[in-house]
């Protein structure tokens, strides 16, 4: 979709507007590149932060890892889009389509595995969006995120930015696409088990992680009641619940509870 200036300014404040302005203004914006109609750039602000749109969605479907918690989006995102006005990057998917005519698919099998070898994410990814059997635990998942916080914590003891989650959700997305509801919940218990654990070194964006964990919590339930779980099964699920009402974080607790009598609801209907 064209990038409007009215549009850009439906998105956020006036006050994050001209901040955006000034983002853009003042040559800000590194790295922009597209690939088909997801765009990304690095945006230098207090550090630099990582953002990326699609211009096939609604409103942009902006994402960004800056810290900022208030109405609409921030001025790093208002920046890239201005930039869009101006001009588009030159899409790579054109030239990568080239490359695949030309390739053959001996040559494609060996770059994938080899990547795949050096990437945990990217092989995650690669598992669910082609159906194969993925037999990596709740706790896997959970230790996946606690490296997304250790490499958040490197410079400072603390976490003030948004940290990207995506990796988790839209892989727990794929597998409840296909059905696969267990390995769905699996991904989900260890990203709210995995946020539950570190929600101490977070100390700015709290919208954030308050939306990602019961986003998460609320897939979890879901994907837990539609997999027709045997008894043993729920009883497992329903002492994880209890076990993180009794020891984990205070203020994941109503939550935890909350989960747990939707749980028992869902199991009874």
């Amino acid at each position: 979709m064209p990038v409007d200036r009215v549009d850009i300014r439906e998105l956020c404040t006036d006050a994050v507007f001209e901040r955006g302005q000034n983002y853009y203004g003042d040559g800000r914006i590194r790295e922009r590149r597209r690939v088909d109609d997801v765009v990304t750039a690095t945006v230098e602000g207090s550090k630099p932060y990582d953002v990326t749109l699609s211009l096939s969605e609604p409103d942009f479907d902006p994402w960004c890892t800056c810290p900022y918690g208030g109405p609409g989006e921030c001025k790093h995102v208002v920046a890239l889009l201005l930039s869009l006005i101006d001009e588009l990057p030159e899409d790579e998917g054109e030239r990568i389509d080239e490359v695949f005519a030309d390739i053959e698919t001996s040559a494609l099998q060996a770059f994938v595995r080899e990547e795949l070898a050096r990437d945990d994410a990217m092989l995650d990814r690669f598992l669910a969006e082609f159906g194969a059997a993925s037999e990596k635990s709740h706790e896997a998942y959970r230790e996946d995120v606690v490296k997304l916080f250790e490499e958040h914590t490197e410079e400072h003891p603390v976490v003030f930015e948004a940290i990207d989650f995506s990796r988790l959700t839209d892989l727990g997305e794929r597998y409840r696409a296909q059905e696969r509801y267990r390995q769905a919940a699996a991904v989900y218990r260890g990203l709210v088990t995995g946020i539950d654990d570190n929600i101490d070194l977070v100390d700015g964006a709290y919208d954030h992680y308050a939306t990602v964990f019961r986003k998460g919590l609320d897939a979890f339930i879901e994907c837990v009641a539609a997999a027709d779980i045997s008894p043993p099964e729920y009883d497992e699920y329903e002492a994880f619940l209890v076990e993180r009402i009794e020891s984990g974080a205070s203020v994941h607790r109503e939550e935890f509870e909350r989960a747990l009598s939707e749980l028992e609801d869902a199991v009874e209907g």
